[in-house]
């Protein structure tokens, strides 16, 4: 059997860990992917390093996990003709700008859990990185464990037992919660326009703002982006709550994140039920490409809003 080396990300903090000595033909055994499984659900980050850096490695790295999904977006590009690959790229220069702290930045995207706007919550994501940009284009992760032992306890007792409402948006300038108070969205990303025409009319999706995981760890996870309000408070006082958390998330997370400056022999899986990501953005003038695969599965706590008959 092969043995896999196993280090923390950072021994500051409280999740995450590297995994070297994964290879294809290791990941036929099925003892190596049950202790990848096991890695995955204590530290929630797994960075396998010195990987294969092709699609099919990616495949087989995944379903280590559980079964692939496909993305629910279909004016997503897909890619390497492996079955639930997606194609995330970025031109130097082509449209999707934002401005925060004076700086303008292609691809940077707030904190966030993937499919909030789904009832169903997929299990995990997979990332490796095909183009590098010079510098920037680091992307974020920090635990929802962490952060709920993080924000104030007050704050913690008003969130517990209420549900956000998540809707796909992915014109960044709607971004309500959690906000830079000097960010402004410069130009929308190319494809914005027909993801939000793909998923108009279609219902919200409610999730729990604090959930307990079958170890008993509470976990915080609001995810700042695509948030419109609390269920049955859609209101100033509702607002100002959930305003107030993701304000919280976003300073807890500059001390508790950890943000993965990326080679293209890396690979990395989080758990979508319990840690949030972010892209911290690079230099419209760079490019970057990376490769994502999603995996299925859910807790299941999610629902669709009913509407009115």
């Amino acid at each position: 059997m092969t043995r896999l080396t196993v280090r923390p990300v950072r021994d500051d903090l409280t999740f995450g860990a590297r995994v070297g000595g994964v290879t294809r033909d290791g990941l036929a055994d099925g003892g190596l992917r049950s202790e990848i499984k096991y890695l995955f659900e204590q530290h929630g980050l797994l960075i396998f390093e010195d990987i294969e850096p092709t699609p099919q490695m990616q495949v087989a790295l995944s379903t280590a996990i559980g079964p692939l999904k496909d993305h629910p977006s279909q004016a997503t590009p897909r890619a390497g003709g492996e079955l639930g690959v997606i194609e995330i790229r970025h031109e130097a220069n082509q449209p999707g700008r934002v401005e925060l702290n004076g700086q303008v930045l292609a691809q940077w995207l707030p904190w966030h859990f993937d499919h909030c706007y789904n009832d169903e919550l997929n299990r995990a994501g997979v990332l490796r990185a095909v183009e590098v940009a010079p510098e920037g284009g680091l992307t974020g992760f920090v635990d929802g464990i962490a952060l709920y032992d993080a924000i104030s306890p007050e704050l913690r007792d008003r969130i517990k037992g209420e549900t956000v409402i998540y809707a796909m948006d992915v014109i960044l300038d709607n971004l309500r919660f959690g906000r830079p108070a000097d960010f402004v969205e410069v130009e929308t990303s190319r494809d914005a326009d027909a993801v939000m025409i793909e998923f108009a009319g279609r219902p919200r999706a409610l999730h729990p703002a604090v959930w307990t995981r079958r170890s008993g760890e509470k976990v915080l996870h609001v995810s700042p982006w695509m948030a419109k309000g609390l269920a049955g408070r859609e209101d100033a006082d509702g607002d100002a709550l959930l305003s107030a958390v993701c304000d919280e998330i976003f300073a807890a997370a500059k001390g508790l994140s950890y943000f993965h400056q990326w080679q293209p022999t890396d690979m990395l899986i989080w758990d979508n039920w319990r840690v949030l990501h972010a892209v911290s953005g690079m230099s419209p003038d760079y490019g970057r490409c990376m490769h994502r695969t999603t995996i299925a599965g859910d807790y299941g706590l999610g629902r669709f809003e009913t509407l009115p008959a």
